[in-house]
């Protein structure tokens, strides 16, 4: 049986994989085994994104979790990162977030967050399992006043706006945002923190009503908001994904600007300021060559992870570093908050073109983006980390591997979070990564179906 948990929690088809009982059983399990060792009665915090299914999950999960015996405080939609840093500030036990992120509606996911707001090692992701599949036989069910119960925290939104801009202090007055809020759980954070600091806001896909999230909007879907900064005449573009845990940017001439690039902006102005500690970006090892080379003329150390910002910020809590992320724009600023955070991102590339005075075109000139070609092949969510097994694909793959060496680079891997198996090729041609990433993809799927 293949794990339940994956990069970034447990994720599924709301209703089929992701089940009400299933999320009961994860309320029960996620509170006894994070809570097990308090001498008090823990409670639990937990949000959602936008999603039809949000509040049937997070009822669900809330239930398990009483049935042991945890409190919990429901703060509805928010993103992602308010979760994280609302965890911390109220000093609960625990924190969940319901929400399958950039995935389409009928997706959903459930992730947990400890204490001090950080997403769970794989050790403590196994003993929740592990508890689930044992029928939490060591768990002893109380009755009477021993259950816990629900209470409802109002001004969430309130709390996490607060925090963001009082950690990146930047006027924005005089300039125009195009933001897209991917019809998620930013619709109402990110409007409200960046009109508080002075910007004049076009607002798009933030009118969320269950069914939209992520639908032809947000992060994964750019072109939308490329042609409407330029129309709009704006000085940015700014996209969030449905849980706002990431950002992406668009210049002011309809450009993307991804994660790599943002980092690499930022953490060059950081830099300066003697605020990047020991000189290092943490990244996956799906960053782009050019973001390395970048990192190298600017006098940054780059450390690589395996893909997952979960991975990255394990590394950053190791070195003590400051910034980390992921070329999808998961940025983390472990000073400020201990997650991926979209707005705080987006506040932090705003004050660098603020301060400076540079078009975010000319920012971007800070790293060439070298050709990169990333292909998903679509496969059994239990077969995709058995792909070396088919010897086919293992085969294409050392052939590639021959083929690029020393000109780019061949990375196959399959998703943390859906049923792909990713294939990423760098290289000096774009036409011919793109055809042989689609051409390994096409033979993934087809041994693979």
């Amino acid at each position: 049986m293949s794990r339940m948990f994956g990069t970034d929690g447990v994720r599924g088809v709301a209703n089929d994989e992701l089940t009400p009982a299933l999320a009961m059983q994860l309320g029960q399990a996620g509170a006894y085994v994070l809570t097990k060792s308090k001498n008090h009665k823990p409670t639990i915090m937990v949000g959602c994104d936008t999603r039809i299914s949000g509040d049937m999950l997070a009822y669900a999960l809330m239930a398990g979790a009483c049935s042991v015996g945890a409190n919990c405080v429901y703060v509805g939609v928010v993103p992602t990162p308010a979760v994280a840093y609302l965890t911390r500030k109220h000093m609960v036990d625990a924190g969940v977030v319901i929400s399958a992120s950039h995935n389409s509606v009928e997706f959903n996911g459930i992730k947990f967050f400890d204490a001090d707001g950080f997403k769970l090692p794989d050790a403590l992701e196994d003993e929740i399992e592990a508890e689930i599949k044992s029928n939490m036989d060591d768990i002893q069910f109380p009755i009477g006043p021993g259950v816990g119960k629900i209470k409802v925290l109002s001004d969430a939104k309130e709390e996490y706006i607060n925090h963001s801009v009082r950690a990146v202090n930047v006027d924005l007055s005089g300039m125009k945002l195009v933001v897209d809020c991917a019809e998620g759980a930013s619709y109402y954070t990110s409007i409200e923190a960046l009109s508080r600091c002075g910007a004049e806001i076009v607002a798009i896909h933030n009118h969320p009503d269950g069914t939209n999230i992520n639908a032809n909007c947000g992060s994964t879907h750019m072109e939308e908001l490329m042609a409407r900064v330029v129309y709009e005449k704006a000085a940015i573009g700014i996209a969030f994904d449905g849980d706002a845990d990431r950002f992406l940017a668009v210049d002011e001439n309809g450009k993307m600007v991804d994660g790599d690039q943002i980092m690499a902006i930022v953490g060059n102005y950081m830099k300066q300021q003697g605020k990047l500690k020991g000189d290092t970006i943490v990244a996956t090892v799906m960053s782009n060559l050019g973001f390395s080379l970048s990192c190298e003329k600017n006098g940054i150390t780059l450390e690589r992870t395996a893909v997952g910002d979960r991975y990255v910020l394990e590394r950053m809590k190791e070195i003590g570093g400051s910034l980390g992320g992921e070329q999808s724009g998961h940025i983390i600023f472990l000073d400020e908050n201990t997650t991926g955070d979209g707005l705080l991102s987006a506040l932090h590339l705003l004050q660098v073109m603020v301060e400076t005075g540079k078009p975010l075109s000319e920012l971007a000139k800070i790293m060439d983006v070298l050709p990169q070609a990333l292909v998903g092949a679509k496969v059994a969510n239990h077969k995709k980390h058995m792909y070396l097994e088919y010897p086919k694909i293992k085969s294409a793959i050392e052939e590639l591997e021959k083929k690029f060496a020393g000109e780019g680079r061949v990375l196959i891997r399959p998703s943390g979070t859906e049923p792909l198996v990713r294939v990423m090729i760098e290289g000096k041609d774009q036409k011919q990564i793109r055809a042989e990433a689609e051409k390994l993809a096409a033979l993934i799927q087809d041994e693979m179906f």
